[in-house]
């Protein structure tokens, strides 16, 4: 076994380590050594870096045989705003989102319980740059250990409520659209008669991506200050909460084809933003959202403001997020498997 210890890998491979972690049992894999600088003067600059440059790490570290289709992760860089701990990019089997929540609680809960930041008791202040905007978020502190996390999202606001959209072997759908740091779809699941179960992913995946691509055909996404983020991300199936207690339950279907495990930070941002513009919740009133696996976030709306011509509003998302493990990683450039791929 010493032997196993002491190996070096051979002159040319690539090095890349990670920490892992999982929020509402979705994953997240932070790189944290071997990524090359990303030497552009913003952090959207540097997604775009990212993606030009060096795709085949994105490839290689989330994909098979490393990774799988369902895997997530961030790239950690210099931040934009003055004064914020660190920058973020975010990846997935498909590329590069612009927002993602479920990554906000678990790189607070790493940087915090590793000491990158600070730890404050009752409350650890953590502000991060993601390619949305800037990110504030607080772990909550009790004998030294992170017991809860929550954070205020980017503006998020409602583009469109109850349009329709002709979909190929569904007919018309009635969806509502909006923007929690990324542009969802959001589409009643029994309008539908799908069964909102884990016995159904693959399903549930199939007509959640022909949603998302005949709203992407048809319908133009309108980010008033960023253009970058004018595109749908996900479909979103809402359904009633099995427990009382809840409000409702979430599953996103996002990038390629990804089913998410928890309730979606982004997603129950915008849907904060739909429920609010319906006059369903109040100010500072707190919904619990749960996912397919039953994992929940609670949010609500903190304040208002106008972005461009919509009247946005300010969510608050709470959770949790657990660390899983530390990894090295090796990347051999005669490995054409090891550079990645994905097997449904």
């Amino acid at each position: 076994m010493d032997k196993i210890n002491q190996f070096k890998p051979p002159k040319g491979w690539l090095k890349i380590q990670t920490i892992d972690a999982h929020t509402g049992g979705e994953p997240l894999r932070i790189i944290t050594d071997g990524y090359p600088e990303l030497k552009s003067k913003t952090l959207l600059g540097k997604r775009r870096e990212a993606e030009e440059k060096y795709d085949n790490i994105r490839k290689a570290i989330i994909l098979e045989p490393r990774g799988h289709v369902d895997m997530y992760g961030a790239i950690i860089v210099k931040p934009d705003t003055p004064g914020a701990d660190f920058g973020v990019i975010f990846i997935h089997n498909e590329g590069y989102s612009t927002g993602c929540g479920h990554a906000v609680l678990a790189l607070t809960k790493v940087f915090v319980e590793m000491g990158l930041v600070q730890k404050i008791e009752p409350e650890t202040k953590v502000k991060m740059d993601v390619p949305s905007g800037l990110i504030r978020s607080y772990a909550s502190i009790e004998h030294g250990k992170v017991k809860n996390i929550h954070f205020q999202n980017v503006p998020s606001f409602v583009q469109a409520l109850d349009a329709e959209i002709d979909v190929v072997g569904l007919g018309k759908v009635k969806y509502d659209l909006a923007f929690g740091g990324a542009f969802y779809a959001f589409v009643d699941i029994n309008r539908l008669g799908l069964d909102f179960s884990k016995n159904n992913c693959n399903q549930l995946i199939q007509e959640g991506m022909k949603i998302k691509q005949a709203i992407s055909d048809k319908v133009k996404m309108v980010h008033p200050n960023k253009p970058d983020m004018n595109f749908l991300y996900g479909t979103i199936f809402i359904d009633f909460s099995k427990t009382s207690n809840n409000h409702s339950r979430n599953v996103c279907i996002f990038a390629d084809g990804e089913l998410d495990r928890s309730p979606t930070g982004t997603g129950v941002s915008a849907r904060a933003a739909i429920h609010f513009a319906r006059g369903d919740i109040k100010l500072n009133e707190s919904i619990i959202i749960e996912s397919i696996i039953g994992s929940t976030f609670s949010v609500k709306v903190v304040d208002t403001i106008e972005v461009g011509k919509y009247s946005a509003v300010i969510p608050e998302i709470s959770g949790n997020a657990f660390i899983t493990g530390r990894n090295t990683f090796w990347i051999d450039p005669k490995d054409s498997l090891g550079k990645g791929f994905i097997l449904r």
